[in-house]
């Protein structure tokens, strides 16, 4: 399943796009989509999802963000869904975010580097 098609089912919602748990940990494990963390770099140094790029929410440019499928992450949710609205202002559909964040992930039994 690729990020659109969860997108897909996420439709007409109203909400901002959320990734849900489970399928954080396959893209997570299976590298499939960017993840990219908005924490400042000092959260970041101090434990990230395997694999995430920091790009911090003080200085965060939506046209920036990789191409392709993202997933935007911070500690608790507020960054990630500014930094989504901000992806979404320029046209960007297939940038979601985990909504948990580092604190959700990690007091699931989430592994951060």
């Amino acid at each position: 399943m690729t990020l659109g098609s969860l997108l897909s089912k996420l439709a007409g919602g109203g909400a901002a796009p959320t990734i849900e748990h489970e399928d954080f940990c396959r893209i997570v494990a299976d590298k499939s989509c960017a993840i990219v963390d908005v924490r400042e770099p000092h959260e970041f140094a101090a434990g990230h999802v395997a694999g995430a790029k920091n790009m911090p929410i003080s200085s965060f440019d939506p046209t920036k963000l990789p191409k392709g499928d993202v997933v935007l992450i911070c500690q608790a949710g507020g960054r990630s869904a500014k930094a989504l609205a901000q992806a979404q202002s320029i046209g960007r559909k297939d940038v979601c975010h985990y909504a948990p964040g580092t604190g959700g992930w990690r007091a699931r039994g989430g592994a951060v580097e």
